[in-house]
């Protein structure tokens, strides 16, 4: 069993190359510019992936692997999908903690 935080979000950093899991998140409805709520996780006996469960950009339901994801932190709100700002204009990756504090609630609320 997987346990998981009810106001997780995770933002997309898709893996390339040939032993890139799929599907792809990126040629799937989602965006790099967004953070998703986590709304389930499954792990198959047979693999040692987890599998989130996010809604994309089209408010499909995607099971996507956890190597194609990032943490993007805890927020108390009812929505999906959060604006994430562009890392070169905000804070710098060196300072990750002062990238939740900027995000916004998106229009799919």
């Amino acid at each position: 069993m997987l346990a998981f935080h009810p106001q997780m979000f995770v933002r997309i950093v898709e893996l390339g190359g040939p032993r890139a899991p799929m599907p792809l998140p990126l040629q799937s409805g989602f965006s790099e510019n967004r953070a998703y709520r986590v709304v389930g996780v499954y792990n198959p006996s047979e693999t040692s992936d987890a599998y989130f469960i996010l809604p994309n950009d089209r408010e499909e339901l995607w099971f996507i692997c956890q190597r194609h994801l990032r943490f993007a932190g805890l927020h108390d709100t009812a929505a999906h999908h959060l604006d994430w700002p562009c890392l070169q204009s905000g804070p710098t990756a060196s300072h990750p903690s002062e990238l939740g504090q900027n995000i916004l609630a998106s229009a799919s609320d």
